[in-house]
């Protein structure tokens, strides 16, 4: 049975197909990355729905969608932020397990993944009283004005207060996914995001509730992603299961999660401040109206770009999996296959985005002179997006295999040292509020192709000396 990971209870047939199938070290490389990607990517495209449904039937609130939408726009950072907090758990803590199993060290793992669950709870409880206690100023920095900060408000009160369902249903679902349940990690928000469409229109429209109905809907929905995903990790089916005996938190295992999960939290924690500094100075040389369109940009972003993420994410388990084991030449594979499928998926969906931007505007608002604001600028916006795809090659390489110091380095690279400061110097050198979208097409090059570049030279070439040895 050697290379064949079974609990001591997992005696059944289906035990033993599971333990098999999570097995990364035996089979087809592409397969198993697909056996993952695909309900990843389902899961990362369903999980989008949690906000972008908040987004469509908020911007046709009659008579005051597109404030009520701009509002909400400048909660969007914040929410960031708190998913960079259970990234910084959950992307820490499972390619740590990834690793450990491909080691054969499975009481480390759930030793990592127990002290990932406390220190999600806690952050939760503590992000939950600075939202709530900072939440106006905080708001008024991000741009907001006199009219769209009561829609703003309302979102954020309600939303803050599931903080602690948001950080555990998504910081512990890569623990799912690392042990290769990947369909259970889809169904983890796949329920959520059944709740919140079926709860959105009734609070927002029948309760007439509005944002705060929104607002509500997706807390109720995290509030049973999280609750499957504990009844999974707890239950006799996991291969890792979360007790009480691992909560207790040991500072090696911390300090281990935290240094992986810092390109994760970095890399949300610089979205945020960007999109935070874009909405600052859209207000200032756009007003409202463009703080209104970098919203639906913003949208329509996360919407193409999770499949790619669906698949890099589905990479890092194998590839973290066989560098554990020392099979080397099926690391490299994995990333062969891994940048082809996500190239080719980037340069695809840039042609399409470009040649339908008015299309796309309309799922959210369609007030002409949103509309006619927004086509120019995303068709600036856009302008080089299939480069985004060497950033997350290169970035999920480096998060797989542990190399966090990479990982958290191209992380601040692109959003801190380019997109930032282009976005403050752009405007003034008279590009005004294109100056703000040029920012993203410009970083995407450069960045993209320096974290591709890196991760060929330091950690693929060397696999293949390492492999030839």
């Amino acid at each position: 049975m050697d290379g064949i990971i079974i609990l001591p209870s997992a005696v059944g047939k289906g035990e033993a197909v599971v333990a098999v199938q999570s097995d990364f070290s035996k089979g087809s490389i592409p397969m198993a990355i697909t056996r993952l990607a695909v309900p990843m990517t389902a899961a990362q495209l369903v999980n989008i729905l949690y906000n972008i449904v908040d987004r469509m039937y908020i911007g046709r609130i009659p008579g005051e969608g597109r404030v009520a939408l701009t509002g909400l726009g400048l909660v969007l950072p914040i929410i960031s932020i708190v998913i960079g907090f259970a990234n910084l758990c959950g992307t820490g803590g499972a390619p740590l397990c990834s690793i450990c199993r491909g080691k054969g060290e499975d009481r480390e793992a759930e030793g990592i993944m127990g002290n990932a669950f406390t220190l999600l709870l806690l952050l939760g409880v503590g992000l939950t009283v600075l939202v709530l206690a900072f939440k106006r100023p905080l708001l008024y920095l991000f741009g907001a004005s006199g009219v769209t900060f009561p829609y703003a408000d309302d979102y954020l009160t309600v939303y803050a207060l599931g903080t602690v369902f948001v950080m555990v249903g998504l910081g512990m679902n890569p623990f799912i996914n690392s042990q290769g349940f990947a369909r259970i990690g889809m169904l983890t928000v796949a329920l959520g995001a059944a709740v919140n469409l079926v709860l959105d229109p009734i609070f927002i429209f029948v309760l007439d509730m509005g944002v705060k109905g929104a607002a509500l809907a997706t807390v109720i929905s995290q509030a049973c992603s999280a609750l499957w995903v504990l009844q999974f990790l707890t239950g006799r089916k996991t291969l890792l299961r979360l007790g009480w005996a691992n909560l207790r938190l040991k500072g090696g295992r911390v300090r281990q999660i935290l240094s992986l999960g810092t390109s994760g939290f970095v890399m949300a924690l610089t979205n945020s401040l960007a999109q935070i500094i874009c909405n600052a100075t859209l207000q200032i040389y756009g007003g409202d109206l463009y703080v209104g369109v970098m919203t639906v940009v913003n949208s329509i972003r996360e919407v193409i770009t999770m499949p790619v993420s669906g698949v890099t994410n589905g990479c890092q388990p194998v590839l973290g999996y066989n560098y554990g084991a020392g099979e080397y030449e099926r690391v490299r594979q994995g990333i062969r296959f891994t940048t082809v499928a996500t190239l080719t998926y980037s340069l695809v969906t840039w042609a399409l985005t470009l040649a339908f931007p008015a299309a796309l505007i309309h799922m959210f608002n369609s007030e002409a002179e949103l509309v006619a604001a927004g086509v120019p600028a995303f068709r600036i916006y856009y302008a080089a997006f299939f480069c985004m795809g060497f950033q997350f090659v290169g970035q999920s390489v480096f998060v797989a295999l542990g190399r966090s110091k990479n990982a958290v380095f191209f992380s601040l690279l692109r959003k801190a040292f380019i997109v930032a400061p282009l976005t403050l110097i752009l405007p003034v050198l008279g590009l005004g509020y294109n100056g703000v979208f040029l920012a993203e097409p410009i970083s995407n090059v450069i960045g993209g192709l320096a974290c591709l570049i890196t991760m060929y030279v330091t950690v693929y070439r060397p696999l293949g000396t390492k492999t030839d040895n």
